[in-house]
């Protein structure tokens, strides 16, 4: 490989993100890598544009693996990022964008909440291949930029379908490859093709609060029956077999029923 691909990282955590740090230190085998990521924390904002958003973009030099790199903070969500650097940023679009390694697991029923992913699928609506990787981490350090997690497995998997994505051309209604990595993973964890879970992971927590007036948030648990989930979904690969999971994601989000058929069932009085 060489600096012939231009590849875009972003991710959803910010800029200073150690998971970002890891994917660009990753990815910087494989061609030149732009970095321009949200300048704060944006979990949880799906493919967002919201029009609150600032816009504005903050060049700075960071020294960062021995080396000091010209990076972007965007004042918007990872979707912005994506589109503030094909539009504004970069002379040409990137071969690849690859957004992460995000700090905690995006998978089931909550990938359209990820920030991580609709960076990767705001790509993927440009017609850029994308890929969205996240690491499987305790709760506590979902929203940190904890050293304690050890993001070396992760780069690896960030690679090795890296070069994959860059050397072929994805499949017919595969428009970003989502990899979920367990946080028992090694470089020789297998990897295994799944199904996104129809089931939800995150439960949702009532805010405690005594009066609506009051500032509150909605809290999270995760709550996952592995006898309820089928063996080829994200989840069961991720927490059961304890493998890498990579779900091709399509921006055609079209149920696959038979349309005619769902057409006679409407038609029915």
């Amino acid at each position: 490989m060489s600096d012939k691909y231009q590849i875009l990282l972003t991710n959803d955590d910010g800029i200073q993100s150690p998971g970002l740090w890891a994917a660009a230190e990753a990815l910087s085998s494989l061609g030149f890598v732009h970095v321009v990521a949200p300048r704060e924390q944006s979990s949880g904002v799906g493919r967002s544009l919201p029009s609150t958003s600032d816009g504005k973009i903050n060049s700075q030099t960071l020294h960062v693996l021995g080396r000091d790199w010209t990076v972007y903070a965007v004042g918007g969500t990872p979707a912005q990022a994506v589109l503030h650097a094909v539009l504004e940023i970069m002379p040409h679009p990137p071969h690849l964008v690859v957004s992460g390694i995000n700090y905690g697991e995006n998978v089931g029923s909550g990938v359209t909440v990820s920030g991580t992913v609709g960076a990767a699928l705001e790509a993927a609506s440009l017609g850029i291949p994308a890929m969205a990787v996240s690491l499987r981490t305790h709760p506590d350090h979902y929203l940190s930029y904890s050293t304690e997690v050890d993001f070396s497995p992760a780069r690896h998997f960030v690679t090795l379908f890296g070069e994959r994505l860059l050397e072929k051309r994805l499949p017919e209604d595969v428009d970003v490859l989502k990899v979920d990595i367990p946080d028992s993973a090694t470089v020789d964890t297998p990897w295994e093709i799944t199904r996104q879970a129809r089931h939800r992971y995150f439960k949702a927590l009532r805010p405690r609060r005594t009066d609506w007036s009051e500032p509150a948030e909605i809290g999270f648990e995760i709550e996952v029956d592995p006898h309820e989930l089928p063996a080829d979904c994200d989840i069961y690969a991720l927490l059961v077999k304890q493998v890498v999971s990579v779900t091709p994601l399509s921006i055609d989000l079209t149920s696959r029923v038979d349309l005619s058929a769902l057409q006679q069932w409407l038609d029915k009085k």
